[in-house]
């Protein structure tokens, strides 16, 4: 039985998404999803628990450094390779490059593919410890001084416009997902279905009136991402998000192939 996607578990125990009926199915029937999902669930908990701690002194700075060592013993693993034969094309991102679907279209910021692939193992390694480093803060802070009110943990993020994405053109009706404009101008898009493709998927938004469009960045592997937003972008006539099939054929255009759309309200 295959498990839900670590980083899914992830949002999902950070109340950043809400689990559909399937996963909500598999987390009561699979005990180890289950029990990743209640330790990402009590180490959110900590932040929240500690509300009433104020004016915490400063962590140690052995364990930054111990944090900055870890992640630097990390970089020097060899990468995995990628886990396709292909190879990603090696172009460099422009800032501000044109791009639209088919023969042509507005200007806008064109990010270069890469390919939908999971992280290195380097990568898991100094995230795991960076986050065991940060545990180990917060444990030692809350004895120091357990009647003294912490920060505030973050606030969650207000959405300002959301659409539900859903199968289009010849795309399989299973795959479907969801998109979210948080106030922090962050794209977050939740895909699930995607059907399998030689290349790899690109984020669009597109203006319907023109069908000028512009590309926001890739997906990755996992069923969740986030994407940063350029700071002057009109969402009220960049309504549309698309997510599309691309191929490395070094041609930054929309290729064509839409796999899922939905237009975004507020």
């Amino acid at each position: 039985m295959p498990h839900l996607d670590h980083d899914r578990l992830v949002f999902l125990a950070l109340g950043e998404s809400e689990a559909d009926a399937g996963e909500s199915t598999h987390l009561d029937t699979c005990a180890h999803c289950r029990a990743e999902f209640d330790a990402f669930r009590q180490v959110a908990g900590l932040g929240a628990d500690t509300q009433s701690l104020r004016e915490l002194p400063d962590p140690p700075e052995h364990v930054w450094q111990g944090i900055v060592a870890e992640i630097r013993a990390a970089e020097a693993l060899p990468t995995l390779p990628a886990p396709r034969a292909e190879q990603p094309r090696t172009e460099q991102p422009t800032a501000e490059q044109p791009s639209a679907g088919g023969a042509g279209g507005a200007g806008g910021v064109v990010l270069t593919p890469r390919r939908r692939g999971r992280w290195s193992r380097w990568a898991v390694t100094a995230t795991t410890a960076a986050a065991a480093a940060v545990l180990g803060v917060v444990g030692t802070l809350v004895v120091l001084d357990a009647t003294e009110p912490a920060p505030r943990p973050p606030a969650q993020r207000v959405v300002l416009a959301s659409a539900p994405l859903r199968a289009y053109g010849s795309t399989p009706p299973d795959a479907n997902g969801e998109a979210r404009v948080f106030d922090n101008r962050r794209l977050h898009l939740h895909v699930v279905n995607l059907p399998d493709v030689p290349g790899y998927y690109e984020v669009w938004l597109i203006n319907p009136r023109t069908m000028e469009m512009f590309s926001v960045g890739v997906l990755g592997d996992a069923a969740d991402e986030l994407l940063p937003l350029p700071p002057n972008v009109d969402l009220e006539a960049y309504s549309v998000v698309d997510v599309s099939a691309e191929t490395y054929d070094n041609n930054t255009a929309h290729s064509g192939e839409s796999l899922l759309r939905g237009t975004l309200t507020g």
